[in-house]
């Protein structure tokens, strides 16, 4: 039997759900998971490796209206994986108010089989999901509608047996035990990112980055240094918190995810640096890993 191995982009607007959807399909915590939209900034891959075929999942930021050029930025990693995609997953949730006009703009003369995945249906009811069914189907005729709950795992099965279905002969493009395409600096990074996003309100999560400066990998314990980026002293100061009261619980709780993540023992020191307006800046977001 041949080899399969395919692109799966998985798109939607901020907060139907597409990381957690990413997470149960690949089976391990690829991408950080908060409350908050717009929590994805990069393009992530997730890997599903099986004899005869490898699945490469791509979880995209959000679908938004730019603001800044970090902002374009991110628009332009959704367009590249659906440039990349032999099939598309499209996630939406029930509670979506039916403004798709951006995403429907994005997917607009793509060759690749469209899903559309109704996410969240464990919070609604049969008669919602039935019209949210109808509208897709006029909206955009896609291949195939599924009502799904990613948290509660209530259909995921049958996506990926239809993404098994769908994926057209080829030898893999990764290595076979190749997870994702991302290194251990990265998750580091997004591990801090995930609480400064569950600990702050406000202009803070949007305003910061993390960049890892060290990561020292030892046999029982790895030492990672950490630089948090925001745009203003008010928010450095907002941050730290008194004392470093707040930058202390980010970081115990950040350890303890890289400690689960990495299975092992880790020291995670983190400094607080202002660089105005880094968001707006080409030559910050370049460096900070942002095409």
């Amino acid at each position: 039997m041949a080899h399969r191995a395919g692109f799966v982009s998985i798109i939607g607007k901020p907060n139907a759900g597409k990381s957690t959807l990413m997470n149960a399909l690949v089976g391990e915590k690829m991408s950080i998971i908060t409350p908050k939209a717009q929590t994805t900034r990069h393009r992530i891959l997730g890997i599903v490796n099986e004899e005869d075929y490898q699945i490469v999942f791509s979880d995209t930021p959000g679908v938004i209206k730019p603001h800044y050029a970090l902002h374009e930025s991110m628009m332009h990693q959704v367009d590249g994986s659906i440039v990349d995609a032999d099939l598309i997953l499209l996630v939406t949730d029930i509670y979506e108010e039916y403004d798709e006009a951006d995403v429907l703009r994005k997917l607009e003369g793509t060759q690749a089989p469209v899903a559309v995945l109704i996410n969240k249906v464990d919070q609604s009811d049969e008669e919602t999901v039935k019209a949210k069914v109808e509208f897709w189907k006029e909206k955009l005729n896609p291949k195939v509608i599924f009502a799904i709950s990613a948290l509660k795992d209530y259909n995921v099965l049958a996506v990926m047996n239809f993404v098994i279905e769908h994926l057209p002969e080829h030898p893999p493009y990764y290595e076979k035990d190749a997870l994702t395409d991302r290194n251990d600096r990265f998750f580091a990074s997004e591990m801090i990112r995930a609480q400064i996003f569950k600990q702050y309100k406000k202009e803070i999560p949007y305003s910061s980055e993390v960049i890892i400066t060290a990561f020292v990998e030892g046999e029982k314990l790895h030492r990672v240094s950490a630089e948090i980026i925001v745009e203003r002293d008010s928010q450095k100061n907002i941050l730290i918190g008194k004392d470093g009261s707040m930058l202390k619980i980010v970081g115990t709780y950040a350890r303890r995810d890289m400690e689960d993540f990495f299975q092992k023992k880790i020291f995670l020191e983190m400094f607080v640096k202002v660089i105005p307006d880094w968001r707006s800046k080409k030559n910050y977001l370049k460096k900070f890993g942002y095409e």
